[in-house]
């Protein structure tokens, strides 16, 4: 392997593992309470990490439809969470 091919690899693989420590969606709704929503978080981060792999897979070569995927998802965390607020709110 050449050096800049080790370059590029090397510098790809800080990205990802950047990328993944920063931007993964928390799951944070409780299963106890909303089992259904908690588990829609669960298949919203399997399919975060998937796209992730996907990313690593290709090179991050997938023209920024990845990357809105992955944006996308983290906005579908977010809305199950507020979901899960305004349960909380309507049953207390």
């Amino acid at each position: 392997m050449s050096k800049p091919s080790l370059l590029k690899s090397a510098l790809g693989l800080t990205l990802l593992i950047g990328t993944i420590a920063s931007a993964q969606p928390k799951r944070n709704v409780s299963s106890a309470r909303h089992p259904n929503l908690a588990a829609a978080q669960k298949f919203a981060e399997q399919a975060y990490n998937k796209v992730t792999a996907a990313q690593q897979a290709n090179e991050f070569d997938l023209a920024g439809h990845a990357a809105k995927a992955k944006s996308l998802l983290e906005q579908v965390n977010n809305e199950l969470k507020l979901a899960a607020e305004q349960s909380n709110a309507n049953h207390r």
